[in-house]
């Protein structure tokens, strides 16, 4: 049964509709019909007019906008989990369905514009009718018993976010990226509709289905979130093609990255040492190797490559974790989370891909991670994924062995620098720390044909602890950048993960 409830008739009507128990009404198969039956017709974009008042608000006045606490669907129950729901409003422009599922049926949630309140904006709701939302939000009490936090976002394309214990929102994850960094252009497929499950009492696991759209692509989705200390985001999908796409991006991950101690900030009046939601992409292969590539902010758009089979993981990782390595007591950037991508089954053969992109300021998301499958769906095809994504803190995911801790350029001090460009990698980890101490460590460096490795040597870091790779390489064409790898060796045992390295053109 679906029962197309107008919030003007009171939410308190929907909350007690929702009451009547957990969902079973619907499910991802309901949802994988819509979709296989939606790439079958023409694409037809989703839109709705918005009064001036909401179209041309700008960042700051639209976030004067509040939901009414009061008004979260399952307030006053005795479950886990509320939901706030976001207006339309600048950026936010296209509609989206919710709906609210239990043992009574699916529930549209129509939009009240008494849901909120205005703030500096200044908007009459009664001149607000006939309008959708824009996305949702989930609160659950990860931090205090008795109080619930936001945990998941989902606003804004296929975009979704999430937080575990003492984090703060920093970067975010897709649903799907469709011809990511290409000339002919990227398209942003949306979820135009989510049905919200009621959870059990007692449930600490709430479930999302949604609908996915684009020009190109359909799909479904299915979400179940798990609040905690790490917050576990587990996703299954299945995607329709409408027409041909030259590459699909599975699980993306989209992150900021201005500066770093590998790349610090020489050109802005700026005290804060670093300043990024992640440092670098941390890619665990099928053949048990750990990759760590530090993140750039490069000079123009770099796109590269890591090619396998099944992996086993990978995701933008924040591994600097002190206050002191960012100095900036607004934005907190110690405390935003990593995200691990955790595949479920075999993927196959394909590629992880790390896109960067320019950025003039810490605003813009330049950062872009996915995994390409050397598949070639045709349109009508399903093609089934799933996988599981970890917002990590306290608890990081890490290699067994052990892992870089920073990554610098330059030499030191010397009274004739040396030609050519130095680099300085730090590595810890268990694997070192149960190291004798007269035991010989030695760095496998390599480059890639524009580079020549004049000289490498390594030191353990009686400072800190762990261990010190110096490099020193020397460019053959400056106009080409080069590509670096190094991990340590004790005898005939690995004991690092690979670090690997972009040196951008000179």
């Amino acid at each position: 049964m679906i029962l197309r409830l107008d919030c003007a008739i009171g939410c308190a009507v929907l909350l007690a509709l929702a009451a009547a128990g957990p969902a079973r009404a619907f499910g991802f198969d309901d949802v994988a019909a819509k979709a296989r039956a939606l790439a079958a017709k023409p694409y037809q974009p989703p839109q709705q007019t918005l009064p001036d008042t909401l179209g041309g608000l700008s960042y700051d006045r639209y976030r004067d906008i509040r939901f009414k606490q009061e008004r979260s669907i399952w307030r006053g129950t005795k479950l886990d989990f509320e939901i706030q729901l976001l207006p339309p409003g600048g950026l936010f422009r296209t509609p989206v369905r919710i709906n609210v599922v239990n043992v009574a049926g699916v529930h549209l949630v129509h939009f009240d514009p008494t849901d909120f309140t205005y703030g500096a904006a200044k908007i009459d709701p009664a001149s607000l009718k006939g309008l959708w939302y824009s996305g949702f939000r989930i609160h659950s009490p990860i931090n205090k018993p008795n109080y619930k936090d936001e945990v998941l976002v989902f606003q804004g394309a296929s975009y979704f976010r999430a937080l575990g214990r003492h984090q703060i929102y920093g970067l975010s994850a897709r649903g799907l990226t469709v011809d990511t960094g290409l000339v002919a252009g990227e398209e942003f497929p949306r979820f135009v509709e989510f049905w919200i499950e009621r959870p059990a009492v007692g449930q600490h696991a709430i479930a999302i289905d949604a609908l996915l759209d684009s020009k190109r692509v359909t799909g479904a989705y299915r979400f179940v979130l798990y609040p905690g200390p790490t917050t576990h985001v587990d996703v299954r999908a299945r995607v329709f093609l409408r027409d041909y796409v030259t590459k699909l991006g599975i699980a993306p991950l989209n992150s900021m990255f201005f500066y770093g101690e590998n790349q610090p900030n020489h050109e802005r009046n700026d005290y804060r040492p670093e300043v990024h939601d992640s440092d670098g992409l941390q890619i665990a292969s099928g053949t048990g190797e750990w990759i760590w590539r530090p993140l750039v902010d490069p000079a123009r758009l770099l796109i590269t490559s890591f090619g396998m089979t099944n992996p086993q993981g990978f995701g933008l990782m924040q591994r600097d974790r002190e206050f002191a390595d960012y100095q900036d007591l607004g934005a907190r950037y110690e405390l935003r989370p990593s995200a691990w991508v955790q595949p479920k089954g075999n993927w196959g053969s394909g590629r992880v891909e790390l896109v960067e992109i320019p950025t003039p300021d810490e605003t813009n998301d330049d950062v872009i991670a996915y995994w390409v499958p050397d598949i070639s769906l045709k349109p009508g095809q399903p093609y089934d994924f799933a996988y599981r994504i970890d917002w990590e803190m306290d608890d990081p995911t890490r290699p067994p062995s052990s892992w870089v801790t920073q990554t610098r350029l330059g030499f030191g001090y010397s009274p004739r620098p040396p030609q050519g460009v130095g680099l300085v990698v730090d590595f810890d980890g268990p694997a070192l720390d149960k190291l004798p101490a007269d035991t010989p460590v030695e760095g496998v460096v390599s480059a890639d044909s524009n580079g020549e490795i004049v000289a490498q040597r390594v030191q353990p870091n009686r400072a800190e602890g762990g261990w010190r790779l110096f490099i020193h390489i020397r460019r053959l064409d400056n106009s080409k950048p080069v590509e670096l790898r190094a991990y340590l060796r004790a005898g005939q045992n690995t004991v690092s993960e690979t670090w690997s390295y972009i040196l951008p053109p000179g």
